[in-house]
């Protein structure tokens, strides 16, 4: 957001700090990968929903194609002989990357009981129930309990709008087409667009967030991948500029495996636009009527629920993750300076991932 701030307000003057901090809050509400809305966001204050489009392309397709493209990289090594031990700090490192996030999330969502009995709640919930409705239902609970607990009139303040209800049918015929179609045909390309598509209106908070919900689904669930490969992809999209949420489009390719290098980046394309698609969805029927919105006192305070449940999920996936790498002390000692180095140290998380390829080969 600091990258938005600088460019787009002091060097462009597109919008004021103040439009920027209301966009971002209006993002923080809704479903989606939050830096990737609020893009869009401006993009459809500056020009409508075509400049929207547009700069939600420029945003997202060159890391969506440069994540497609490492879809292959285990054939590639499966290819030339290359042992794929030389990927092995990737996944301790993916982890470390997890921790921190979950540190970082918890500081930020938990400032009283409540809100750290929610993201304990949120936590264990998802620890000990290992099913993709769990996540939905924990979130939503999470905001519920934050509306009863305020106990306060007035919350559900009436305000006049004029919803352009076309795209949020469009969201809903995607939605529900999607899950029709994928238990009706069993198509594995209409099954991964059915899966990403759902992690995309599912999950609130952001790419970080993300992830447990896709490991869980991905690899418990359909076992697309195995949990090397999957914390494989999630580390080497740290050393990428872009959205967070373009790890769909690798695990969307990886999920493809087993035919043509065709069929592997519809996967890919699947994956990525299915993703993605909702959110660009929701910001085209909710920007036209945020000036409204933002006037519901109820919604502002059912995101301090979600915000710390969701909080729980990326906690829980760091202890899940961490028990699927393993505890071997090469695996923690990698874990733990990741850790350092992106707590203390401030090191880009680029500079990490080189380092924990390096050792790969090295080691």
């Amino acid at each position: 957001m600091s990258v938005f701030l600088d460019q787009l307000v002091v060097k462009r003057n597109y919008l004021s700090e103040t439009d920027l901090i209301e966009l971002i809050a209006l993002c923080s509400i809704l479903p989606g990968p939050t830096s990737t809305q609020t893009i869009v966001s401006i993009g459809y204050k500056s020009g409508g929903p075509l400049l929207a489009l547009f700069t939600m392309l420029v945003w997202a397709l060159p890391v969506l194609v440069m994540m497609t493209l490492l879809s292959f990289l285990y054939q590639f090594l499966a290819e030339r002989e290359i042992p794929f031990e030389v990927l092995r700090y990737i996944g301790p490192m993916a982890v470390g990357f997890i921790i921190v996030a979950a540190f970082r999330i918890g500081r930020k969502v938990v400032y009283d009981l409540p809100t750290a009995l929610l993201m304990l709640f949120g936590a264990v919930t998802t620890y000990f129930i290992r099913s993709p409705w769990i996540f939905p239902a924990v979130l939503v609970t999470g905001g519920l309990v934050s509306v009863v607990l305020e106990r306060e009139p007035g919350m559900w303040n009436p305000v006049r709008m004029a919803p352009p209800y076309r795209y949020l049918a469009l969201f809903a015929l995607f939605a529900v087409g999607g899950i029709a179609l994928a238990t009706l045909t069993q198509h594995r390309l209409v099954q991964l667009f059915e899966n990403f598509y759902r992690f995309g209106y599912l999950v609130f908070g952001g790419g970080q967030v993300v992830v447990p919900v896709m490991h869980s689904e991905l690899v418990h669930v359909r076992q697309y991948m195995s949990n090397q490969e999957f914390l494989t992809g999630y580390g080497l999209v740290q050393g990428l500029p872009g959205p967070m949420f373009s790890f769909a489009a690798y695990a969307g390719g990886m999920a493809a495996r087993g035919g043509t290098a065709l069929s592997q980046v519809a996967g890919a394309i699947a994956g990525g636009v299915g993703i993605f698609l909702p959110g660009l969805l929701l910001i085209y029927f909710v920007y036209p009527i945020w000036e409204s919105l933002k006037q519901v006192r109820a919604i502002r305070i059912s995101l301090r629920g979600i915000g710390a449940v969701a909080g729980g999920l990326i906690a829980a996936a760091a202890v899940i993750l961490m028990q699927a790498s393993g505890f071997q002390l090469d695996n923690l000692a990698v874990t733990a300076l990741a850790i350092v180095l992106l707590l203390w140290r401030k090191i880009p998380a680029p500079l990490i991932v080189a380092a924990a390829l390096v050792a790969g080969f090295a080691v």
